[in-house]
C-alpha cells in the first residue's frame, strides 16, 4: 500500500514536470484532434478500439500526429497492461522479456498487453521475427509506429499480420483550437498562467509546424515562458518567432524523405518550378544529404529533362559536380543552386529518352542486325577482296555532307527513332533534321 502511494505521488510530479506535450496528450478519442480518418464516428480505427478488441496494427505517419496517443488510447480502452520499447534501444531479448510478462498477465488474471513498439521500421529483421510469436497467438496487442514507408521497412511475414493506419499531418484549424485549449487548461495546460496569444502569433506557430501538434504545444510552452519573462500576460509574435528560432530542419536523409525530396526537386526541376527546385535543394542541404548525390541527380536531370533542347545545360551540371569536388561546401552550394536555376529555367525535352526506348525497342523486335556490307571496317588486309567498306560513298565528299545511302540494316526498315521537340536548340536540330531526311528519302519525323 506504502509502495502504492510513493508510486502515485511519483507519477503526480512527473506528470506536472513533463512537457506540456506530454500533459495535454489525450485521455480519451473525443480529445483526440485532427484524425477524423481514424477516429471520426464511424471510421474502422475507431471502431475497432470502442469494441474493445483490437488487431495488432501499424501507426504510419509523420512525427507529433498521434502515434503515441492512439496506441495509449487501445490500451486505455480495453483495460490491458501498456508496455513501450522504442526499437533504437531495445534488442530481441527485450521483447521476450515483454512476451513472458505478457502470458503471464494472461495466466494469472486475464488481462491483455499492448506492446507500443516505436520507431518500428529500425528493428532487424531478427528482431522484428522475434515479436511474431507474440503477434500470431495473441499474447500481445502490438502496435507499431513508424515514419517511415512500412512497406519497405517492416518484414513482409510481420506485416501481414499487422494493419495499417496512416496518421495525416495535423490541420491548421485543429492545431488553433489545441493551442486555445492549452493556454485555457487549468488542469494540465497553460490556464493557471493567465495568458493569451496574438492573433498572428498564432497563425505563425500552427503555419511552421508542419502539422506536428507535439511541436506546436512544446513552442507554445516556450513562447509562454518568454512572454513571462517580459512581464506580459499576452504572447506575442516575437515569442513564438524567438521559440521557433532553434526549430531543427526535419530531414531524415536515411528515411522516406531521401527519396521524397528528391523525388520532389526532380518533379519541380522538370515542371520549371524555379522557386520550388529552390526550396527542395536547400531543404536537403540544410538537412545534411549528401551533396554529391544531388549533384548527380543534377547532371542526370541535364540530360533527361533538358537535353538538347538547351545542350549547355549538361555542362553547366557537370561543371556544378566539379566545383563541389574541388571547392566543397559551403560554398559549393552556389555551383548547386546556379545549375538547378539554369536547368529549371531552361527548355526541356524528353526526346534523348524517347530516342533511347525507340532504338532499345526496336532492337528487341526487329531481326537479328547484320551489318551492310559497305559500312564494314576496311582497315585491313583482305577487306576488299571480302567487298567490305567498297561501294561505301564518303559523307563529306557529297553537298551538304550527306549521302542517301543505307544506314540500317539490310533487313531493318529506317524509321525515325529520334523525335526533336520544338524548344530552344531543338527547334534548329528539327529544321536541320528535315533537310537530312528530305535528302535521305525518309518520310519526316511526324508523330
Amino acid at each position: 500500500m506504502t509502495r502504492d502511494l510513493f508510486a502515485s505521488r511519483a507519477e503526480d510530479h512527473l506528470a506536472r514536470v513533463a512537457p506540456l506535450a506530454t500533459r495535454m496528450r489525450p485521455r480519451d478519442l473525443s480529445e483526440v484532434v485532427g484524425l477524423t480518418g481514424l477516429v471520426g464516428e464511424g471510421a474502422a480505427f475507431r471502431r475497432l478500439v470502442e469494441a474493445g478488441r483490437p488487431v495488432s496494427m501499424l501507426l504510419w505517419g509523420p512525427p507529433g500526429t498521434g502515434k503515441t496517443t492512439l496506441a495509449r488510447l487501445v490500451a486505455s480502452q480495453m483495460d490491458a497492461a501498456f508496455e513501450t520499447l522504442s526499437a533504437t534501444s531495445a534488442g530481441v531479448k527485450d521483447v521476450r522479456e515483454v512476451l513472458a510478462r505478457a502470458r503471464h498477465r494472461l495466466e494469472t488474471d486475464e488481462r491483455r498487453t499492448v506492446l507500443f513498439l516505436d520507431e518500428i521500421h529500425r528493428f532487424s529483421k531478427n528482431q522484428q521475427d522475434a515479436l511474431l510469436p507474440g503477434v500470431e497467438d495473441g499474447t500481445i496487442v502490438l502496435v507499431g509506429a513508424t515514419t517511415e514507408n512500412p512497406f519497405f521497412e517492416v518484414n513482409s511475414p510481420l506485416m501481414s499480420r499487422l494493419t495499417l493506419f496512416r496518421t495525416e499531418p495535423i490541420p491548421p484549424d485543429d492545431l488553433e483550437r489545441l493551442v486555445d485549449r492549452a493556454l485555457g487548461d487549468t488542469e494540465r495546460g497553460l490556464g493557471e498562467w493567465g495568458l493569451s496569444i496574438e492573433p498572428e502569433a498564432r497563425a505563425v506557430l500552427v503555419s511552421r509546424s508542419g502539422g506536428d501538434a507535439r511541436l506546436v504545444l512544446n513552442t507554445l510552452e516556450v513562447a509562454a515562458v518568454l512572454a513571462q519573462g517580459r512581464d506580459v500576460t499576452r504572447i506575442a509574435l516575437e515569442d513564438v518567432e524567438e521559440a521557433l528560432q532553434r526549430r531543427i530542419v526535419r530531414y531524415d536523409k536515411a528515411g522516406d524523405q531521401h527519396y521524397d525530396v528528391i523525388s520532389a526537386f526532380i518533379k519541380s526541376v522538370r515542371g520549371s518550378d524555379v522557386d520550388a527546385a529552390l526550396y527542395w535543394l536547400h531543404l536537403m542541404l540544410d538537412g545534411g544529404e549528401d551533396p554529391e548525390f544531388i549533384a548527380r541527380r543534377i547532371v542526370i536531370l541535364a540530360a533527361e529533362d533538358v537535353g538538347l533542347a538547351s545542350p549547355e545545360a549538361l555542362l553547366v551540371a557537370v561543371a556544378a559536380a566539379q566545383a563541389l569536388a574541388f571547392v566543397g561546401l559551403p560554398e559549393a552550394e552556389y555551383h548547386l543552386t546556379e545549375a538547378t536555376i539554369f536547368l529549371a529555367t531552361a527548355p526541356k525535352s524528353n526526346s534523348v529518352g524517347a530516342a533511347m526506348a525507340a532504338a532499345k525497342r526496336l532492337l528487341r523486335e526487329g531481326p537479328t542486325p547484320v551489318v551492310p556490307a559497305h559500312l564494314r571496317g576496311s582497315g585491313y588486309a583482305g577487306a576488299e577482296v571480302l567487298g567490305h567498306g567498297t561501294e561505301y560513298r564518303y559523307a563529306h565528299d557529297a553537298p551538304g555532307h550527306i549521302v542517301d545511302q543505307r544506314y540500317f540494316p539490310e533487313d531493318v526498315e529506317p524509321r525515325p527513332l529520334y523525335r526533336p521537340g520544338d524548344l530552344g536548340s531543338e527547334a534548329e536540330i528539327a529544321a536541320r533534321l528535315a533537310e537530312i531526311d528530305r535528302r535521305l528519302g525518309r518520310d519526316g519525323r511526324r508523330s
